[in-house]
């Protein structure tokens, strides 16, 4: 794919943790209001690769990069201010990890750090977030209740609530369904479909099926190189690499 208006374009990315290289020369562009998966083994590279487009690798000792990321035009590591970066593209993690408050000051958190103060404001904040997140009609009689109460699918949809209440660009999920249910995680792969008209979504995944239902591109990792990116139906019906098929059809990983 190449895409003058794509959200990202990476092209000849490195990446070290000391001296162990986990990212090789990868180069790739991301659509806008698309779902990108991202597959492959453990340890392949995926998440650090998540991780790079919102900069949370600075935050670890002795990591390297090189090569080039552009969000909407602009290169992520020369001139942009990080706060900002990671306000435009929000992160949903493996397992919910709400704050020990309320439902209502989960959500109301970042808009808060932002400088918004109004309560009405925040109440309209929260009622959307949570309403974009297929769970305001589950919570809106608890709101001021601990989070922490909640089960793990409605959690997990109250930590994409948190996101959305900070109005990002784009949302990176790092398996976010791994540690929930089939019905909830159910809920959440068709939140997805909603979710991608406003947002451009990648999402780190090691199921493949789910790979297969929610994402519109998908990219397969191996030993830290980006081995085939295509359109997700080109990956799993006629994959060009025979290690791409191999780890598909369950050979390995």
């Amino acid at each position: 794919m190449k895409d003058a208006s794509a959200k990202f374009d990476i092209a000849g990315l490195d990446l070290w943790y000391g001296q162990t290289q986990a990212l090789k020369k990868v180069s790739m562009q991301v659509g806008a209001n698309s779902i990108t998966a991202l597959i492959g083994p453990s340890g392949c590279g995926k998440s650090t690769f998540l991780r790079v487009l919102d900069r949370m690798n600075d935050l670890i000792d002795g990591v390297r990069t090189e090569g080039k990321v552009l969000y909407d035009g602009q290169d992520i590591f020369n001139g942009m201010d990080v706060i900002e970066l990671r306000k435009k593209i929000g992160m949903v993690f493996q397992k919910p990890n709400p704050f020990p408050m309320s439902v209502f000051d989960n959500v109301a958190y970042g808009p808060r750090v932002h400088g918004t103060k109004d309560r009405r404001e925040l109440e309209e904040i929260v009622e959307r977030s949570l309403v974009n997140a297929a769970l305001f009609d589950e919570v809106k009689d608890r709101l001021h209740k601990s989070a922490l109460g909640l089960s793990g699918g409605q959690q997990q949809r109250l930590c994409i609530a948190r996101v959305l209440a900070v109005e990002p660009d784009v949302l990176l999920m790092d398996e976010p369904t791994s540690a929930l249910d089939p019905i909830s995680t159910a809920k959440i792969e068709n939140l997805l479909e909603e979710l991608k008209r406003r947002y451009t979504i990648v999402i780190v995944t090691h199921n493949m099926q789910q790979a297969g239902r929610v994402s519109d591109w998908t990219g397969f990792f191996l030993s830290g190189e980006l081995l085939e990116y295509a359109p997700t139906k080109d990956i799993f019906f006629n994959p060009r690499d025979p290690r791409t098929e191999n780890y598909i059809s369950g050979r390995f990983g």
